[in-house]
């Protein structure tokens, strides 16, 4: 085992920041995956929050720890690498890449099925497809099969390739068909999608309150529109967390991009990625109010 680890590797030169943004980028993919645990936990055994809006944002909960786990054993990887100064690819290195992919556009997708759930429920509050939870259990299993469908092709293609300056298995950033494949499928059509629901939510509510609408049904459209709002804020947020790695992607179109802009754009992703999950929380009312019990119970 020794003798086949010493000849796939070789020793290279290493920056002096590498280490503490490997550390930084660790520490903060812990805590989301610590709090998507935590969050997915009082889910479950809140019977408040069994209902179809929850289950959904515990959807977006579960691809966020798997996104997380993926991303974290990268991590964990691309230190273990800098520490001993080497280049050493795995066998586990192209297969954690596409898992990467696959998980972050369900998880993308997951905040499209949240806002287009809220959009149904308002404009066609008849159509009880939308409000029975086994067909949205159905169409969440068809986001994650989705999901893992868009990057499979790069398993059989060879295209996931060991970037040595990295030390992370990623498709090399230059203009072709399989980067703007994967950026299009992954991250610009559910975002586009939300946004696009969300503009059409505020057209419905504004012509209903130019007419006479119950003031019961008006009120619920507009709750239902501030939801909306504000997973188009967790959405916004979320092209944080692609913005560094889209002009990283631009770039490549005309000149190499930085020697080292996976580790640059694996910061400002971890930052972005806390950030959606807190913000989550902070959006979540009934997950609050169950921390809120839980905590006056321990203290009391």
């Amino acid at each position: 085992m020794n003798l086949r680890f010493i000849s796939n590797s070789s020793t290279i030169d290493i920056e002096s920041w590498f280490i503490p943004f490997n550390i930084l980028t660790i520490v903060l993919t812990i805590l989301t995956i610590g709090l998507s645990i935590l969050f997915l936990f009082l889910i479950l055994i809140d019977k408040q929050c069994h209902t179809i809006p929850m289950m959904l944002i515990a959807n977006s909960c579960l691809t966020a720890l798997v996104f997380g786990c993926t991303m974290l054993a990268c991590f964990i990887f691309i230190l273990e690498n800098d520490l001993k100064q080497i280049q050493y690819q795995d066998s586990l290195c192209i297969f954690r890449a596409y898992i990467a992919y696959a998980t972050c556009g369900v998880f993308d997708y997951s905040f499209l099925l949240q806002a287009l759930y809220r959009y149904v429920i308002v404009v066609y509050p008849n159509c009880l497809f939308w409000q029975l939870p086994r067909n949205q259990i159905l169409l969440i299993v068809l986001t994650w099969i989705l999901g893992f469908l868009f990057p499979v092709v790069f398993l059989f293609t060879d295209e996931i390739i060991y970037n040595v300056d990295n030390q992370v298995c990623q498709l090399p950033l230059r203009f072709s068909f399989s980067v703007n494949y994967i950026a299009f499928s992954v991250y610009t059509l559910p975002v586009l999608l939300i946004i696009i629901i969300y503009m059409k939510l505020i057209r419905y509510v504004k012509q209903m309150s130019d007419r006479v609408t119950p003031v019961r049904i008006l009120f619920r459209a507009e709750r239902e529109l501030k939801m909306v709002r504000r997973i188009l804020i967790l959405v916004i947020i979320l092209i944080g967390v692609g913005f560094v790695y889209a002009i990283f992607i631009f770039m490549s179109f005309f000149t190499d991009p930085p020697k080292h802009h996976f580790r640059i754009a694996y910061v400002f992703g971890s930052v972005s990625f806390l950030l959606v999950i807190i913000t989550l929380f902070l959006f979540t009312k009934p997950l609050k109010i169950s921390i809120e019990n839980k905590l006056n119970r321990l203290f009391q």
